[in-house]
């Protein structure tokens, strides 16, 4: 549904403003390999704090805490 969302509007700007919808064409390809970076130092920071919650909680769960 999201992709049809953004074919829809771009389809919308495209009709209002030719050259912009031509200018975002060729700009996201480069904004999403500039973002990958962020992407990847999420998801190891994601991993990093379900490791230590994981250490954190290990001691309550070895005492038979069910939560």
């Amino acid at each position: 549904m999201s992709s049809l969302f953004t074919l829809v509007f771009w389809c919308l700007l495209f009709v209002l403003c030719w050259p912009l919808a031509l200018l975002a064409l060729v700009l996201w390809p480069l904004f999403w390999l500039l973002s990958l970076p962020l992407r990847l130092i999420g998801i190891t920071f994601d991993a990093l704090f379900a490791l230590l919650r994981a250490m954190l909680f290990l001691p309550a769960r070895l005492l038979g805490h069910k939560g």
